[in-house]
């Protein structure tokens, strides 16, 4: 029988380590005697335990902190994943998971997410029902663009919008955005990309001081909204003509482009809007240093077609641009020109000359140092259709150009003056003669206005006028308010702030001599004037008043207050700040069953006490508007109980 070699007397022989003989190394020519042995009995734990019984603790340790599998895929894979998820729910529900899901999710553009769950649908072998229309429906019922968002500094950031993009997929859609930020705005290209995605009804943007915003991510806006209609840009230093070009190319529907002190757009951007733009139909575009004649002329001409609303403000431009806005302009409407210091009288007289404005109703003139009489009067004569004329801080507009002006618009009605210093009564008598249907006249700052014993002896009447402003005209006389009364009968708005040389006496025959019945006063800032005329005014028009202002007042007591309790029906704003009223008077308003203020301003009155604030609880659920500031008789702790009370009403304090 053969020897036995190097038995150790036990029948299992177990290895010294993993991956050894189960032998130690025998010579080739030795016969050995193999008994045979029993299977080892491996135990998961208990083999791992040994295999690795050699390693240190800081290794076990390091691998009890490794991250789990699902965070351990790559964006792409997990894009797949989430492409792939069946509905709203399955996809809410993975947005809650943490940031970096909720941004994955927003980055699946809405045919990305089509077509994974047609992938999806194609790998089920049982046949389903083709509900593609239903669903397609249904989506487009929920994605109309009704939903509007606003964010304001801080509010702004990154995470919100997209958070926005994918709570509104569902809700009705996105269809504006206003983002109001500062210097320190955190958003982003990322979060604007993020509302590219996921919010492709989205119609109106608006960007103020977004700062980190590029054309990268207007570029992204450009091409997941197409329907975009409307967008708003102000101080966003790094949005050029590129990103102008990428919403010109993507966005055939814009109506409105408004662009504001935004140093990196040039001319190129504009065009390219106008080329591309066919139903653009309002431009304002303000304090952009880089924008000259050939951007603005370019996006005219080429979008007169339908081209209605211009504002133009504090650019490089020329006589050219009005040249061109007078020939192109056939279907313009409305024409701002602000602050436009290179352009001349020439470029006024061509611009109405050219008689290509026929359709303009409305146009404002501010700070342009090139109107003048001749320029004025062009305007009047390519403009047959013009109803609405304001002009503000004119050093070269006299009585002679207005008086040319009123006998060529007959069809003015509006007319706002301000800071035109060279005017006087005789030029605004000429327009009040030849205007027949001037319905509404602002004088506001026109030192030139003084008295009127300038006035012709044949002084013409209005009667089509019911809307008048005298407003900071220190020259304008009790006399010259009398006559105001006499030669405007029909009056309903009338607006004298300022006017502290205005007394009771010149004042009643203006309000007395209304038949048409006064709706709207304002006498904000007229200190002479006393409990006398607010008796007066609310006997002959308290069933009519529904505005009235008395705001520094200071002669107007409780006695006043008790009129307008008894005579005033349908009074709904009445501003008393600054005036000798106290609480006896407030509790005689709040007593008045048939007076339903929405709005009353108390603010500087002294003499209101915490006593008033029951009876301001009382004045019903019609208040919505609240003004307390700087009554300092009314402690925070009453501000704090009336606001409990009247919780729906907005109460500054």
């Amino acid at each position: 029988m053969a020897a036995l070699v190097n038995y150790g007397g036990g029948d299992d022989l177990c290895p010294l380590f993993s991956g050894s003989s189960r032998f130690l190394s025998l010579g080739l020519n030795v016969d050995v005697y193999c008994p045979p042995c029993k299977r080892a009995r491996v135990i998961a734990p208990l083999g791992f335990s040994f295999s690795f019984s050699f390693r240190g603790r800081e290794e076990v340790a390091a691998e009890k902190q490794q991250p789990r599998s699902i965070d351990t895929l790559p964006d792409e894979c997990l894009f797949e994943i989430l492409s792939r998820l069946p509905g709203e729910k399955e996809r809410s529900s993975c947005a809650c998971v943490s940031k970096r899901w909720l941004m994955l999710l927003i980055s699946i553009r809405s045919s990305e997410l089509a077509a994974g769950m047609k992938t999806t649908d194609e790998s089920v072998k049982k046949p389903m029902p083709d509900l593609s229309n239903g669903v397609c429906a249904e989506k487009e019922r929920e994605n109309n663009g009704y939903l509007t968002r606003r964010l304001d500094a801080e509010e702004a950031t990154d995470m919100r919008l997209a958070s926005i993009a994918f709570g509104s997929c569902s809700r009705g859609g996105l269809g504006r955005l206003f983002i109001r930020g500062s210097n320190s705005t955190r958003v982003t290209d990322v979060g604007l990309s993020a509302i590219a995605h996921g919010c492709p009804s989205l119609r109106v943007l608006s960007l103020w001081k977004v700062p980190l915003i590029t054309d990268a991510g207007l570029s992204e806006i450009a091409d997941g909204c197409p329907l975009l209609e409307k967008i708003d840009l102000c101080e966003c230093p790094q949005i050029s003509d590129k990103g102008l070009i990428a919403v010109a190319q993507k966005c055939p529907n814009l109506t409105s482009l408004t662009i504001e002190s935004c140093s990196s757009v040039r001319n190129e951007g504009l065009q390219a809007i106008g080329r591309c733009c066919s139903n653009l139909k309002s431009v304002a575009v303000k304090d952009c240093m880089h924008v000259g004649d050939q951007g603005i002329a370019s996006l005219v001409s080429l979008a007169s077609s339908s081209l209605q609303r211009i504002k133009l403000q504090t650019l490089n431009i020329s006589d050219i641009v009005l040249a061109v806005i007078g020939h192109y302009g056939k279907n313009v409407i409305d024409l701002a020109l602000i602050d436009l210091q290179k352009v001349n009288e020439k470029g006024f007289w061509v611009m109405g000359n050219i008689l290509g404005l026929q359709r303009l109703r409305s146009i404002a003139i501010t700070s342009c140092g090139g109107l003048t009489d001749l320029g004025l009067q062009a305007i009047a004569k390519g403009s047959p259709s013009l109803k609405q004329l304001c002009i503000c801080k004119s050093d070269c507009l006299s009585d002679a150009g207005l008086r040319a002006f009123a006998g060529t618009a007959r069809a003015l009605e509006n007319l706002r003056l301000e800071d035109c210093n060279r005017l006087t009564l005789i030029g605004i008598s000429s327009l009040l003669k030849c205007n027949p249907e001037l319905k509404s006249l602002a004088l506001v700052r026109c030192l030139g206005i003084k008295d009127i014993t300038l006035l012709p002896t044949q002084i013409p009447s209005c009667v089509s006028l019911r809307s008048l402003t005298i407003q900071d005209c220190p020259g304008v006389t009790d006399a010259s308010l009398q006559v105001v009364g006499k030669i405007c009968p029909q009056l309903q708005n009338v607006d004298l702030s300022g006017q502290v040389g205005a007394t009771d006496a010149s004042l009643i025959p203006l309000i007395g001599n209304s038949k048409a019945g006064l709706v709207e006063v304002n006498l904000s800032g007229c200190v002479n004037v006393t409990d006398a005329l607010v008796a007066m005014l609310v006997k002959s028009h308290g069933g009519t008043l529904k505005v009235f202002n008395l705001d520094g007042c200071k002669k107007i007591t409780n006695r006043s207050l008790l009129e307008i309790a008894d005579g005033c029906s349908v009074l709904d704003n009445l501003d008393l700040s600054s005036c000798s009223v106290s609480d006896y008077g407030v509790a005689i308003l709040a007593s008045a069953r048939h007076l339903n203020l929405s709005i009353l301003s108390l603010a500087s009155c002294s003499k209101v006490t915490e006593k008033s604030l029951p009876f301001l609880g009382n004045m019903g659920s019609s208040m919505v508007g609240l003004n307390l500031q700087h009554c300092s008789l009314i402690s925070t702790h009453g501000i704090g109980l009336l606001e409990e009370k009247m919780w729906w009403c907005d109460i500054l304090s």
